[in-house]
């Protein structure tokens, strides 16, 4: 799972970011925040693929030691994903070939930023908890990819309902794991994959009332 959601980043961010060189044409954000955004958060994928074969290869004490920079990275994330959403809402421009006006769209990413909040901040408090930490790490991880498929080829121009679908796609396999090896879900599967799916339309619908526009102007506005 951890190599398939690194490969879906890649394929996503390749134009944009990591092989930005091959494609000076291509339109990407120019204010340098993003690059180090996106060094954070491919940082990440990349640390959940290492803890994952720490685990197992049987180093689970060595998983543990770097559990800590785990959470400091967490953190920067979320930084730095509502400060780059704040940035981009409040662009003339808007977000980087959007059409949504730019203060309805920044319902996405912020409440991107919650849920991956919450996923992480349950995992962290079931650490101990071997079955629940590691599928709230996994839901948490999958939460970003919505941002790299909506960029791959062609998907972009089907909407919302086409990439967050196929980011409901990587819930399939860990239900098919559940239910293979325990027999029903693992409770964090069946609640935080309704939770995952149900908040999907969930921000559509507000991002389009006057309380939601209301809150986008007062949050840009505390840029200066």
């Amino acid at each position: 799972m951890a190599v398939a959601i690194l490969v879906t980043v890649a394929v996503g961010f390749a134009r944009s970011f990591f092989l930005r060189p091959l494609f000076p044409d291509w339109h990407s954000p120019s204010e340098s925040v993003f690059y180090v955004h996106g060094a954070a958060f491919t940082a990440w994928i990349v640390l959940l693929l290492a803890q994952a074969s720490l685990v197992a290869g049987g180093r689970t004490d060595l998983h543990r030691k770097v559990g800590p920079f785990g959470v400091v990275l967490a953190v920067s994330m979320v930084v730095l994903g509502t400060l780059g959403a704040l940035i981009a809402a409040r662009r003339a421009t808007g977000f980087v070939d959007i059409p949504v006006p730019p203060l309805q769209f920044l319902a996405i990413p912020l409440f991107d930023m919650a849920q991956f909040t919450l996923f992480v901040g349950l995992a962290i408090a079931m650490r101990r908890n071997t079955q629940g930490h590691k599928r709230c790490m996994l839901l948490a991880t999958i939460n970003l990819t919505t941002a790299a498929i909506s960029r791959w080829p062609g998907v972009h121009d089907f909407g919302p309902l086409a990439f967050f679908g196929l980011t409901d796609l990587f819930l399939v396999p860990l239900a098919i794991w559940d239910l293979r090896t325990r027999g029903r879900l693992h409770p964090v599967t069946l609640w935080g994959g309704l939770l995952f799916i149900a908040s999907q339309p969930l921000r559509l619908v507000v991002s389009g009332t006057e309380t939601w526009l209301a809150f986008a102007r007062w949050a840009t506005g505390l840029l200066g």
